[in-house]
């Protein structure tokens, strides 16, 4: 009401002639300065003309304020309808500009992160978000785990394509949208296909950013089943550390086959420094991956001149299909590699699944005796998995080489 008799509205108000309100009143032709200006004292007609033209001032001030407080929420309605559309789906807006997208990340970030500023990283598009697909079996580890429920809550979901975020909105609270423009990420990356390959080095670029924010993460794969929390198994000491393909018996020697769907990195001089020398490196080994990348730069000279404290995690905690973990008393994570497809993962994943919860349910004294191991790698091709990777000679490069069909 305040707004609605402000000086402008009263002199709006009352220069109307009081004939425009017809037979609400009995006087014609008059307005209120027609009264307020008399020298004479109110007189009785004056008096009741005051009130009713009040009556009438009011009455008319509220059609204004209700019409104004109508268009006012509508306005409003609008404008946060707009903006619920920007933020849940970022892809089909221009929300996704640099600063914004910094900022954007930065609020998810800080709502998922421990005390440490520690989060829990994974990606996700559209064949793997799917209903009863690997993202389900993903999320469903972590509440049948040991204790690693209460992890989903440092777990951030990065989306790749617009049907990701909304699924991933519709599963889990921390959700960040990544758009790489000109690039479909929507469908199956096959195993070094040219997407498969843009999509992996997409994510080594973001997780640098992470980095330079501050934030330590656990990267893992959606394809990894967490069984335990995996935080006690992890090197105080070390910057980076990575899970294998196959475990040499030492954490500390680079002869190890590291396997990128898997890493804690702590945020500092160090590890941005890395991360970004890795990223660069995609130029010298054009057609190659992050991980065969990163088997060729683990040696080079770089690596201990930032001072990077390197260290190789242990397959009896972190396993997978190509080197299982044997005890499942001691377990973190398996990871489907050595797999090709994602239907061979779906059937071997949920027999795991249904493996560990078959374990869990036992009593303690038939945990303990070790009698009891997985029984999969079943439809994952399982033999022996792709090669390592070997360097190009110096006027090599083109990275035509044929490659042995394993997703990693």
């Amino acid at each position: 009401m305040l707004l609605i008799l402000s000086p402008p509205n009263l002199h709006y108000c009352r220069r109307f002639p009081l004939s425009y309100f017809g037979s609400m009143l009995s006087f014609t032709g008059k307005t209120f300065d027609d009264i307020v200006t008399t020298h004479d004292m109110p007189s009785s007609e004056n008096i009741v003309f005051l009130r009713r033209y009040l009556v009438v001032l009011v009455f008319f001030a509220a059609i204004v304020f209700v019409y104004n407080s109508a268009h006012s929420l509508r306005s409003l309605s609008d404008s946060q309808s707009v903006s619920s559309s920007s933020n849940f789906f970022p892809f089909s807006d221009e929300v996704a500009s640099q600063d914004n997208a910094e900022y954007r990340l930065g609020r998810v970030l800080n709502a998922a992160a421990n005390k440490d500023k520690t989060v829990i990283i994974t990606t996700l598009n559209e064949a793997w978000a799917m209903p009863d697909s690997i993202v389900d079996l993903f999320l469903e580890s972590f509440r049948i785990g040991d204790h690693t429920r209460q992890l989903l809550k440092h777990l951030v979901i990065v989306a790749l394509d617009d049907k990701a975020f909304k699924r991933c909105l519709s599963l889990h609270h921390h959700c960040y949208a990544l758009l790489t423009e000109g690039v479909d990420f929507s469908k199956e990356a096959y195993f070094m296909t040219p997407d498969y390959l843009k999509m992996m080095w997409r994510r080594i670029d973001f997780l640098r950013s992470v980095l330079e924010m501050g934030y330590n993460f656990i990267f893992t794969d959606a394809d990894i089943m967490w069984f335990r929390d995996p935080f006690p198994r992890f090197f105080p000491d070390a910057d980076f550390q990575i899970a294998c393909d196959h475990f040499s018996g030492d954490s500390f020697t680079v002869h190890n086959r590291p396997n990128g769907g898997f890493n804690y990195v702590i945020s500092n001089n160090r590890s941005i420094e890395f991360y970004k020398f890795w990223y660069e490196s995609q130029e010298n080994y054009p057609g190659y991956h992050d991980q065969d990348v990163l088997n060729f730069i683990k040696h080079d000279p770089f690596i201990s001149e930032i001072g990077l404290r390197m260290r190789f995690l242990d397959t009896a905690y972190f396993g997978g299909f190509c080197e299982p973990s044997k005890d499942m008393n001691q377990v973190c994570t398996m990871h489907a590699n050595c797999c090709f497809g994602i239907k061979s993962k779906l059937h071997d994943l949920k027999i795991l699944l249904q493996d560990w919860r078959l374990f869990m349910s036992l009593p303690q004294s038939l945990k303990l005796s070790q009698g009891y191991s997985w029984s999969v790698p079943k439809n994952c091709s399982i033999g022996v998995p792709h090669p390592p990777a070997t360097a190009p000679m110096e006027n090599e490069g083109d990275g035509d080489d044929e490659e042995e069909d394993f997703e990693t």
